[in-house]
């Protein structure tokens, strides 16, 4: 099998050059110190994975502030604690890879035990409660965005990726379901996107024309209600005239009872019929994650033309070496582990813990169940949002 199309570099507007296109996407891997710095361990785990071969890997949600955190082992990337982050981006930018950083803000989905969760509109659901933001702190958004890249870009990282997707505070104004405003960031479908298209653009005059911008979105919230696949497509219409760098293409939302597109039994991408669509709209560069799980699969959207790289999550959990080990043809479909738990979150629980062991290079021996591994994730959660209470308690 002929791997040359995974392993041709891929130009970046910006004119920056992935040497691959196998990227790293971003998960939260809530290896924080519970104060917001990153740890050792984050280091060693950017640093394997960039041995291993990949073109980027992207942190997932790095905060500008303490305010709006998903999880209490989330970084937190500002002025005064930016040196601290130097180590990291150094250990994930080795081996001709980039380490990139993904600008959070969790919004309504913020993690209860340690902020005051606010998104586009109150809500008032079972498992889901949150206030509305002001139409100032709402316009105050782009330059919070904008100053954490900027920061980024000072401190060494390769690049940043807005997220919008997942039901986060970009992805919630994008979705009428969240987004019930109705001044100029909520109502139509434009209106939605209004901070979208002003973060990209905040974002971009703060870093400059040479460093990496990407950004996240939903190809759908896969909720009634919620974001559709037209209005999808017509926010990579406006990407397209945006100066954005890459696309990167996902969906679901971690709304309370809402099914993970990542937990389902599906055995191919899931958003590929999307990813085809959008590229008839847009020659920005896209890049395609979730359900991408062989080599076969991740050549054959290559050789489409629909999309120019492919984003691996849970794979590289599994197989921090994947890149190298398609690069040489030595295992071309993973073994993906039979999980039983029917506990909701066992399953990524259980990636979690994975990934702590790989940042103790300890994954050889790693042997958790999927229960084991929820109640273990929980425990650190409550001593990570101890922390985070006693850092920011004011």
């Amino acid at each position: 099998m002929t791997v040359d199309p995974l392993f041709q570099p891929l130009d970046l507007p910006c004119g920056v050059t992935l040497k691959n296109r196998l990227v790293k996407a971003a998960m939260s891997d809530a290896l924080g110190n519970g104060c917001g710095l990153p740890t050792l361990a984050q280091e060693r785990l950017y640093a394997t994975w960039a041995r291993g071969g990949i073109a980027a890997s992207i942190v997932g949600e790095v905060q500008g502030s303490a305010h709006f955190p998903e999880n209490p082992g989330n970084l937190i990337l500002q002025p005064k604690t930016a040196p601290r982050f130097k180590a990291l981006a150094s250990a994930g930018g080795t081996h001709g890879s980039a380490l990139w950083l993904q600008l959070g803000h969790a919004g309504a989905l913020a993690h209860l035990d340690i902020s005051h969760p606010a998104g586009p509109s109150a809500i008032d659901v079972p498992g889901l409660r949150c206030a509305a933001l002001s139409l100032q702190e709402v316009r105050r958004l782009p330059d919070q965005f904008a100053r954490t890249a900027a920061l980024a870009r000072d401190t060494g990282f390769g690049g940043v990726e807005i997220h919008a997707a997942h039901g986060f505070l970009l992805s919630q104004f994008l979705s009428p379901l969240f987004n019930g405003r109705h001044d100029a960031y909520g109502g139509s479908a434009a209106a939605r996107r209004r901070i979208v298209l002003e973060v990209v653009d905040a974002v971009r005059d703060a870093v400059g024309p040479k460093f990496p911008v990407a950004i996240k979105i939903n190809a759908s919230d896969l909720l009634d209600g919620g974001l559709t696949e037209p209005e999808a497509l017509a926010l990579v219409d406006e990407l397209e005239a945006s100066p954005i760098d890459m696309i990167e293409i996902s969906g679901g939302t971690y709304f309370p009872g809402a099914a993970s597109s990542s937990d389902g039994s599906g055995s191919g991408p899931y958003f590929a019929a999307f990813a085809k669509e959008a590229r008839r709209r847009t020659q920005r560069p896209l890049m395609l994650t979730g359900g991408v799980k062989t080599l076969g699969q991740a050549l054959d959207l290559l050789t489409s033309g629909d999309i120019d790289a492919i984003g691996l999550a849970r794979a590289l959990v599994l197989y921090p070496d994947l890149p190298r080990l398609w690069q040489t043809n030595e295992m071309t479909v993973p073994t993906f582990p039979r999980l039983t738990s029917n506990a909701a979150g066992a399953v990524t629980a259980w990636y979690t813990m994975r990934i702590a062991a790989i940042a103790a290079g300890a994954q050889a021996t790693f042997d958790m169940d999927a229960s084991d591994a929820l109640a273990t994730v929980k425990s650190r959660e409550v001593e990570n949002a101890m922390r985070w209470t006693q850092q920011f308690s004011d």
